[in-house]
């Protein structure tokens, strides 16, 4: 007999006929106290030698998942009756971690000492033991359940003939020490990759051995090589996938046009960033008399990556591509991505289109799906679109065929804009930036990247063609797919951000459920602030983080009742899966007949699990691109030790203020032991730091002179001296003995400029050194919502 453990793994099958986990659980529910083995036996009458052994498994099969716990009594019990909780290990630069609860709510305090025998990321059950000084809930690790399977990256160092390698992420404490059986041939100082193979407890630390050298610290890109196997991000394809993609023929088959609607003569045209290499949409607009008729037109994967293949089981590993500067881990290989499934421009491509009517205020009126061929007329970017919007003559002329698509899709944004600024949907201005690197491959200067006309232009279609898939889903009752789901504020996040609100004079209506509308309220009245930036990042911060899931419950950023992404198969899961549902419903309807390859109906189970996994995946890539940008912004700010910087202080905690500065979008530390000569505070509720004696405040928002002090490439830390400090309102907030400091920064400490920061020697905190592969940033962003 088989079975299906808590995890969703098979169990093994036995010889012989034991009971089932069910059957096990339900023994110890009914009794008092937890069971032993002998009782197990005696119950269900074991006499068979072959049905011991089988149960004994099943049991330490059970106990090892968490649903059972064997007691210092030899027995078996609840976890919930013993008052465990299973969860997973977060852990902390500062040594202490916390248990992140399995079945949800706020997270267990884990203390240094209990630390010692787990690592960040094992599955644990932990037993509440109290609460810490600040009152949350406080715990003990009993067991380890399920201890993290992802292997370490981190430094090697050879120090007194014995071998260690310290974590790269700092959320990991013990170093792990290396035999010399196990180096692999690394040398000092190189960034590698470990197995474990024994774990820590209280009194030793892990050892493990080296299974792959990454390469020299600071190597250009090594800190894109860490970030993949650091978050697990897949990045190599699987045996079998060259048998798949060689019997996808080179061209579009004849076949393939068959039952497709043909739209080859129109002038359909992608409108994409300078780099990008994978046109995945294409767009058209034509006036009508009741407003305009909207064409989105996108690459139809679902033809080509077929459900249960091999193509199919590594697009769903992956989840999304992840773009670093100068760098894309593809979701699909390259013949595809950039290739059959790229709308390049002269040449016919599959797609499945959203032909959308736009009433003349810009609502959605009705709107049809269908497979088509496509041959895109253009390959614009948003540069060229905003300048022949302004006017450039040359360009104009260069585009003339399709010129009038672009004025009509402008006038089609303005009407779609307006009915956006009218149901209130938030709206962020936040600044992102990008890195430009020298001849040399070494960062050069970071720029703004600003959005503009034309990157809103293909918003607005996107989000039109998402709603109305979303729509179309909804309307057939048993054929389902992926929602993007977004939550209003949770409550104590709401709290936080009215606080912050009413240090700064400000207010935010809707009282315990706000609507978007109060929101963008809020947004409208600080535009003009000088500290708008900061008040629309925590606002952000404020929001929860969309998701995908099969429940519609609406996506509150962008006000809207039922919203899908369908737009980028190319580089997202869920659009597959979209895209693959909605060719299920035009089968059902006996429509399109032979030109619906790839259509699939999902049940509730599967779309449960596909929605957990697909949020994982985009957190995943999320993190690890944030990690990259931390790297990269640490290795720029070394050439600028000394220098001095506007800024804004943008969080404070009760070791200090985080400054954003203004130049560069760059985050730093101000220590709160460089505050000057008093004792400073933390006021958790008001967001500030309040010195004893001289009652000088620090508060979000303030406007702030910094001079860089010194950059830490193994933390990924920036730490920064306070120069001057106002409020939003002027008035100075420059604490005592910093005048001097003033006015050395201000004559510039340029001996400093270019040093680096000491090599990391073994007894010294984590390592994060890497250089990028040399290149501008490249990412798609579009539609994150």
């Amino acid at each position: 007999m088989s079975e299906t453990n808590s995890n969703g793994q098979s169990t093994p099958t036995y010889e012989v006929e034991i009971p089932s986990r069910e059957a096990l659980l339900g023994l110890v529910q009914k009794h008092l106290k937890p069971v032993s083995f002998d009782e197990f036996v005696s119950h269900f009458k074991l006499g068979d030698e072959r049905q011991q052994v089988g149960i004994k498994r099943r049991l330490r099969a059970m106990e090892r998942d968490g649903q059972l716990v064997y007691t210092k009594a030899n027995s078996y019990g609840l976890p919930d009756r013993m008052q465990l909780i299973k969860g997973r290990i977060i852990g902390h630069r500062e040594g202490f971690g916390f248990c992140q609860p399995e079945e949800g709510g706020d997270d267990i305090f884990i203390p240094h000492h209990q630390m010692y025998s787990v690592l960040h990321g094992d599955v644990v059950l932990v037993k509440v033991s109290g609460q810490d000084r600040k009152g949350k809930r406080e715990g003990r690790v009993v067991r380890v359940i399920e201890p993290r399977d992802n292997d370490i990256v981190g430094r090697y160092f050879v120090d007194h003939d014995m071998g260690i390698v310290v974590p790269d992420d700092s959320r990991i404490n013990q170093d792990i020490l290396i035999p010399n059986h196990a180096t692999a041939g690394a040398r000092h100082g190189q960034l590698v990759v470990v197995k474990i193979t024994r774990r820590p407890n209280k009194r030793t630390s892990p050892i493990g051995e080296i299974t792959e050298i990454l390469g020299d610290h600071m190597a250009p890109g090594m800190e894109i090589e860490v970030a993949i196997r650091e978050h697990d991000i897949p990045n190599e394809w699987p045996e079998g996938l060259d048998q798949e993609l060689n019997k996808i023929a080179d061209e579009i088959p004849k076949q393939a046009y068959e039952g497709r609607i043909d739209l080859r003569e129109l002038p359909l045209i992608t409108i994409d960033g300078e780099d990008s290499r994978d046109f995945d949409d294409a767009v058209l607009a034509m006036p009508e008399e009741s407003g305009w008729r909207l064409w989105v037109a996108i690459a139809d994967v679902s033809y080509y990556v077929k459900p249960n293949t091999v193509l199919d089981q590594e697009a769903w590993n992956r989840g999304n591509s992840v773009y670093f500067p100068n760098n894309v881990i593809p979701m699909l290989p390259e013949k595809l991505s950039n290739g059959l499934c790229s709308l390049n421009p002269n040449v016919d491509r599959l797609c499945m289109v959203a032909e959308i009517e736009v009433g003349p205020r810009g609502k959605l009126k009705s709107s049809r799906f269908y497979p088509a061929v496509m041959n895109s007329h253009a390959r614009l970017t948003y540069t060229k679109v905003k300048q022949i919007l302004d006017g450039d003559t040359e360009l104009r002329e260069q585009y003339k065929d399709v010129l009038t698509n672009i004025e009509s899709l402008h006038s089609l944004y303005k009407a779609l804009a307006s009915v956006r600024k009218k149901r209130s949907a938030i709206e962020f201005d936040t600044q992102e930036v990008r890195f430009i690197f020298n001849a040399e491959r070494k960062i050069e200067r970071i720029e703004p990247v600003k959005r503009h006309v034309a990157h809103k232009i293909i918003e607005e279609c996107m989000i039109a063609a998402n709603v109305e898939a979303a729509k179309l889903v909804e309307s057939v009752d048993d054929i389902n797919a992926l929602f993007r789901v977004h939550e209003p504020p949770a409550d104590e996040r709401l709290t936080n951000f009215r606080s912050f609100l009413g240090e700064l004079g400000l207010e935010l209506g809707g009282g315990e459920e706000p609507t978007p509308t109060d929101f963008g309220k809020l947004l409208s009245e600080v535009q003009q602030r000088p500290d708008r930036e900061l008040i629309e990042t925590m606002l952000l911060r404020s929001m929860q983080q969309a998701v995908y899931q099969p429940d519609n419950t609406g996506h509150f950023g962008l006000a809207l009742k039922s919203y899908s992404h369908f737009t980028s198969p190319i580089r997202r899961y869920p659009d597959l899966i979209l895209h693959r549902a909605i060719k299920a419903i035009l089968k059902r309807k006996g429509e399109f007949k032979g030109a619906l390859t790839g259509a699939w109906a999902y049940d509730d189970t599967e779309l449960d699990d596909l929605g957990i996994h697909c949020s994982h995946t985009e957190r995943r890539a999320d993190d690890a691109t944030r990690q990259v940008d931390e790297w990269l912004k640490c290795e720029f700010m070394q050439d600028h030790i000394g220098s001095s910087f506007t800024g804004v202080i943008a969080a404070v905690t009760n070791f200090g203020l985080f400054v954003r500065l203004d130049e560069y979008q760059i985050d730093g530390l101000v220590h709160i032991s460089n505050l000057g000569d008093d004792y400073y505070q933390f006021d958790n509720t008001k967001n500030m730091l309040v010195g004893e004696n001289s009652h000088r405040v620090f508060r979000l928002g303030d406007k702030v002179e910094v001079r860089v002090k010194q950059v830490n490439l193994d933390d990924r830390k920036i730490d920064l001296e306070l120069l001057s400090a106002e409020s939003p309102t002027g008035k100075s907030r420059m604490p005592k003995g910093n005048k001097g400091q003033q006015r050395n920064a201000k004559k510039g400490d340029k001996n400093s400029r270019g040093k680096r920061s000491n090599k990391r020697k073994p007894s010294s905190k984590k390592t994060s050194g890497q250089k990028n592969s040399r290149g501008h940033s490249s990412s798609k962003g579009r539609n994150k919502s």
